[in-house]
């Protein structure tokens, strides 16, 4: 380990480093982004009643990945921080016990797959036909989850390296396979049966796997880290400097379970075709929203390998290019949702009311978008220094304080044409609360820094 030459994120030029860290990862993602739209444009097809279920599904998903995600972004910051600091038996330590922390959350959403999923939906409906879609479609995915678990955290540990572009392949040969047999199941094509949600489950579940055991396969060929049996059993220091990161991350990503468990309820009160909006428009925003949390991926690791290695000037370098990018996604992203929600509709079948709906939804929604992408930017600063629990904290304030009482307020006294507005509301006090944060971490965590290199 000690032959082990000056990593490229301490030495390379920031701005294509930051591009060359991020594209591949945005990419992915805007695959994966594909596969969620694909997955409910053939599911609208199928029937509304469909992609209603998956809809509603769509908290319990969102409870999954926020773990799987949290703790590898704590994996992330920990395994760069370590290796900025040339710290290598620190930095195989997180990447060890973060595969071994996959398992644990593995049997806890497997658990929570069989015996919970029927009254999760019992919540929302008493419809026989949605409770059995629903039930069917988390069962599968929850019982099979462990690869979703290694795959992410997999990835996570190689972006850490900086090598982002095998966590491409993997998250992409996962998504297109997904795409492929997804209306194979669903339709029933080749002489396979027609299966409906239960198809799409499945389909998840094999693009799953397949991504783990690429994920696998690149990870055991990486020359920083590597998978040692001895680093499987849980450290108390490692486990609580990943989840130094990882917990905020994962109650911040937690409450949008709980936002959008909240909002669902609020929304069926409106119709089955108010949940279905809103779930068109979380698939649709993955486009605008995935390549930023691809950035944010990116810049992660960069920042946190600069920070061990005391290099400020690199840290903020990085930031400006985070902002510049992100505005220009964000703007991209906005001008087409006001322009063509028709049209983004159209592509789910959509119901006349439906539209009626969307037309107004997806416009006043997209008004957030820019002061998001900032919110999320700054983020990957908050998780580089280790002070993740910042993001949790603005979570919090956009989605429980203001986000939901708002929504409420609107939607019971103007309309659920008003409700929509709720977003940039909470989206603004999100941002003021992440540029006060933002202040607070330069002067305690990164300007000393300056005094330290003169």
């Amino acid at each position: 380990m000690q032959s082990i030459q000056e990593n490229k994120m301490g030495i390379n030029p920031i701005p294509t480093l930051v591009l060359s860290m991020s594209f591949p990862i945005m990419l992915s993602m805007m695959v994966q982004a594909l596969y969620n739209v694909v997955d409910s444009i053939f599911l609208a097809q199928y029937s509304e009643a469909a992609l209603t279920a998956v809809s509603l599904a769509f908290p319990m998903q969102n409870l999954l990945i926020a773990v799987a995600v949290g703790t590898s972004m704590g994996v992330n910051s920990l395994l760069a921080r370590k290796l900025g600091a040339k710290d290598y038996v620190g930095a195989e330590k997180a990447a060890n016990n973060g595969l071994t922390l996959s398992f644990f959350s593995w049997i806890l959403f497997a658990i929570m797959g069989l015996f919970f999923s029927k009254v999760f939906f019992g919540f929302f409906t008493d419809d026989p036909t949605l409770l059995q879609m629903g039930t069917q479609y988390v069962t599968i995915c929850f019982f099979f989850s462990l690869a979703i678990f290694i795959d992410i955290t997999c990835e996570r540990i190689l972006q850490a390296t900086g090598d982002t572009v095998r966590p491409m392949i993997i998250q992409s040969t996962g998504a297109i396979i997904n795409i492929i047999l997804d209306p194979i199941l669903i339709f029933g094509l080749f002489g396979f049966p027609s299966l409906g949600v239960l198809g799409a489950a499945i389909a998840t579940v094999i693009g799953q796997h397949v991504a783990a055991l690429l994920a696998i396969y690149f990870v055991r060929k990486n020359k920083e880290v590597r998978i040692r049996a001895r680093y499987f059993r849980l450290e108390k220091r490692t486990v609580i400097d990943i989840y130094a990161v990882g917990l905020p991350s994962i109650i911040m990503q937690a409450i949008g379970t709980v936002m959008t468990t909240s909002l669902n309820k609020l929304l069926i009160s409106f119709g089955t075709a108010a949940v279905s909006v809103f779930g068109v428009y979380f698939r649709l925003q993955s486009f605008v929203f995935m390549p930023i949390f691809g950035l944010n991926s990116g810049m992660t690791p960069v920042m946190a390998f600069n920070y061990g290695a005391k290099r400020p000037k690199r840290m903020m370098a990085t930031l400006r290019v985070g902002f510049i990018v992100s505005f220009i996604i964000m703007t991209t992203g906005f001008i087409i949702f006001i322009l063509f929600p028709a049209t983004l509709l159209s592509w789910f079948n959509a119901s006349p009311e439906m539209l009626a709906i969307g037309k107004i939804a997806l416009p006043r929604i997209s008004l957030c978008f820019i002061s998001a992408g900032i919110c999320i930017t700054l983020g990957a600063l908050f998780q580089a220094v280790g002070d993740g629990y910042i993001s949790m904290l603005i979570s919090i304030t956009r989605q429980l304080i203001f986000l939901l009482p708002i929504a409420y307020l609107l939607g019971h006294f103007l309309g659920l044409n008003a409700l929509w507005y709720a977003f940039i509301i909470a989206e603004s006090s999100a941002l003021a609360l992440s540029l006060i944060f933002f202040a607070r971490v330069y002067r305690k965590r990164i300007k000393p820094l300056y005094a330290i290199i003169k």
